[in-house]
C-alpha cells in the first residue's frame, strides 16, 4: 500500500513539473508528445513487414473491390467505367499513436479507420471520372512531427516513402506503359507525392502521361517546384501535366515561418497565386462522413466508425485568395466543418472536404483537356 501511495506522490510530482513546464514556457503540444509518444529510438524490429502490393489486401482502394473511395456525394452522377484514368492517392497521417514511429498496419485499428475516413472524403473526389489506386503504407507518426529526434523524424519519413515508391511501381505494372494517370495526395501524403513527382516522374516519359498532380496541403515551396525539369505549376483550370498544391488557412489564421514561400494554386479559379475568388464561384463543399479519431491515450484499436452515404454538395460556402504562398479562406461556420479546423484556424482538415466539388469538376476538365491534346476518346 505504501509502495502504490509513494507512487502516486511521484505521479503527481511529474505531473505539477509537467504543468508548470507548459505554464512558463507554453510549451504544451511538444510536452504531451513526449509523455503520450513513442519511448524507444530507432527500432527496425518494431515495423511491420514490408507491404506486398501484388494483393488486394495492401490497397485501401484498388479498381474492382470496394472502397469507400468509391463514394459519390447525393446528386452526382458517377462516370461509367469504361476508357477512365487512374488516380495513384497517397493519404494523409491517420497514425495518432504512440507505439512506434510507423504505422503498424494493423487492419483492426483506429489508424486503419482514420485511412477509411480519407479515403471517403479525400480519395473519393476522384471518383466520378477515375479508376483509384490507394496503398496502404507505413505511414510517419504524427509524433514525428512533434515530438522526433531529426534524424528519427527524417527516418520514419524515408522508410515510409520506400512503401509509396514500390506501390507506385505496382500501380504502373498494373495499368500498363501507355495509360494517363493522375498524383493525388495529402499532407504527409503529399511530402511522399512531391519526392515522387520529383525523383520518378519528372523529367522522364512518365511525365508526358501524367494528367496532373494534386499534391494538397503540405509545404511545396516555390523554389521545389521552380528546380523540377519539366513539370510546371498549373496556372488554368484546363493545363494538363502540372503540379496543383495550396495550404489554407482562415481569416485568424496565424502560419508560422515554415510556411513562407510556399506554391499556392487557388483552387475557385486555379490560377498560380491566383487572387480574389468570390463565394459564387465555389462548386461546392460536401460535409465529411464518418468520424476522424485519435488514439493519444488509449490503444491502436478499432472503434467501428460507421460510414454514411456523401450528402449533398453545398456551393457557395468559401471566397478565396492565394497571398504570400498560402490560400486564405472565409470563415467557415458549418459545425461540421468548423470540427476539422485546428489550432491557429489552420483550415488543413478542410483541403479536401471545402473544395470536394471544386476538385472534383476539374479533375474532369483537365482529363477533357488531356484526351483533346492527344487525340484519345473522351471519358
Amino acid at each position: 500500500m505504501l509502495r502504490i501511495i509513494k507512487a502516486l506522490l511521484w505521479g503527481l510530482l511529474i505531473l505539477g513539473i509537467a504543468a508548470a513546464a507548459v505554464v512558463f514556457t507554453g510549451n504544451a503540444p511538444k510536452l504531451f508528445a513526449l509523455l503520450t509518444g513513442p519511448q524507444h529510438g530507432w527500432d527496425l524490429s518494431k515495423k511491420a513487414p514490408d507491404p506486398d502490393y501484388a494483393k488486394a489486401a495492401f490497397w485501401a482502394a484498388l479498381p474492382g473491390q470496394q472502397s469507400l473511395a468509391l463514394m459519390v456525394p447525393e446528386g452526382v452522377a458517377a462516370s461509367p467505367g469504361a476508357a477512365r484514368p487512374s488516380v495513384f492517392f497517397v493519404h494523409p497521417t491517420g497514425h495518432l499513436h504512440g507505439g512506434d514511429w510507423n504505422s503498424p498496419l494493423d487492419p483492426n485499428s483506429r489508424t486503419e479507420e482514420n485511412t477509411k475516413w480519407m479515403m471517403a472524403n479525400q480519395a473519393s473526389v476522384f471518383s466520378s471520372c477515375c479508376d483509384i489506386y490507394a496503398p496502404r503504407y507505413r505511414e510517419a507518426s504524427i509524433y514525428r512531427y512533434i515530438a522526433a529526434p531529426e534524424d528519427i523524424g527524417q527516418k520514419a519519413m524515408d522508410f515510409a516513402y520506400t512503401d509509396v515508391v514500390r506501390a507506385f511501381e505496382n500501380f504502373l505494372a498494373r495499368i500498363g506503359p501507355d495509360a494517363p494517370f493522375i498524383l493525388a495526395s495529402h499532407s504527409q501524403g503529399t511530402t511522399h507525392g512531391f519526392r515522387l513527382l520529383a525523383e520518378r516522374v519528372d523529367g522522364t516519359a512518365l511525365a508526358e502521361r501524367m494528367i496532373a498532380a494534386y499534391l494538397i496541403g503540405s509545404k511545396v515551396k516555390e523554389a521545389e517546384a521552380a528546380a523540377l525539369k519539366t513539370v510546371k505549376v498549373c496556372d488554368a483550370a484546363d493545363q494538363t501535366g502540372c503540379l496543383i498544391h495550396y495550404a489554407a488557412f482562415g481569416p485568424k489564421g496565424n502560419p508560422d515561418e515554415t510556411m513562407d514561400g510556399l506554391v499556392c494554386v487557388n483552387p475557385l479559379n486555379w490560377r498560380k497565386d491566383g487572387g480574389p475568388a468570390e463565394a459564387q464561384t465555389h462548386k461546392g463543399a460536401v460535409l465529411p462522413s464518418g468520424r476522424f479519431q485519435n488514439a493519444f491515450f488509449t490503444k491502436d484499436i478499432a472503434t467501428g466508425v460507421v460510414f454514411g452515404p456523401l450528402g449533398k454538395p453545398l456551393p457557395g460556402l468559401a471566397s478565396a485568395r492565394c497571398d504570400k504562398g498560402l490560400l486564405w479562406v472565409s470563415e467557415q461556420t458549418h459545425p461540421q466543418l468548423k470540427a476539422l479546423v485546428v489550432r491557429g484556424d489552420n483550415y488543413h482538415g478542410l483541403e479536401y472536404p471545402l473544395f470536394h466539388m471544386d476538385l472534383r469538376l476539374n479533375a474532369a476538365a483537365r482529363i477533357a483537356a488531356f484526351a483533346n491534346a492527344r487525340g484519345r476518346p473522351q471519358p
